[in-house]
């Protein structure tokens, strides 16, 4: 339905230093779980007018609006698009949740990203695919990438490690200490 508030989850999340984590809250190309009748892919580019826009879009934990973990416009939570999907990158507030979203990253107990956003006019298609109903994502207008627990997209996860954990993991298999390859 054109225009309506919607969530999708997935998404690849690493901890990038203590209190930083990083990742993907999208991934192109890939296929959703049945969302009541249809799956969904997103298709690249889909999210490249939000991002050029001035419009906020803010980090939240399970789409909680109570439980912000970072925002565009303060710079704490930085998202990109390129071949792969929508990369971010979200400083964690000091606050009690935010340690607690860490943690549990950090264990496992929550290993994907979700995002909500609007379908504008003519941003999506749909078409039946081998007896499937499979809806296409062209263009979105995002208002939010979430922590969760419950991804609609499968491939998607969520990490969290110590800065030495990536500075060592980083150093043996890149060489190098000073740039994340997400």
């Amino acid at each position: 339905m054109t225009n309506s508030f919607e969530i999708r989850s997935g998404g690849i999340l690493r901890a990038a230093s203590p209190g930083k984590l990083t990742g993907y809250a999208a991934v192109f190309g890939s296929l959703s779980q049945d969302l009541g009748g249809f799956v969904e892919r997103i298709l690249p580019g889909a999210f490249s007018k939000s991002l050029a826009g001035t419009d906020p879009i803010v980090g939240l934990f399970e789409h909680d609006r109570h439980k912000v973990l970072g925002n565009t416009r303060s710079g704490t939570l930085k998202l990109t698009e390129d071949d792969h999907g929508l990369a971010f990158e979200l400083t964690l507030p000091d606050v009690t949740y935010a340690r607690d979203v860490g943690v549990l990253v950090e264990r496992g107990d929550i290993a994907g990203c979700s995002f909500g956003f609007n379908v504008p006019a003519g941003g999506d298609h749909w078409e039946m695919r081998d007896g499937t109903l499979q809806r296409d994502l062209i263009t979105v207008d995002l208002r939010e990438v979430t922590i969760t627990s419950n991804p609609a997209y499968l491939d998607t996860e969520v990490a969290k490690r110590s800065m030495e954990a990536w500075k060592r993991d980083d150093y043996l298999n890149n060489f190098t200490l000073w740039t994340l390859t997400v």
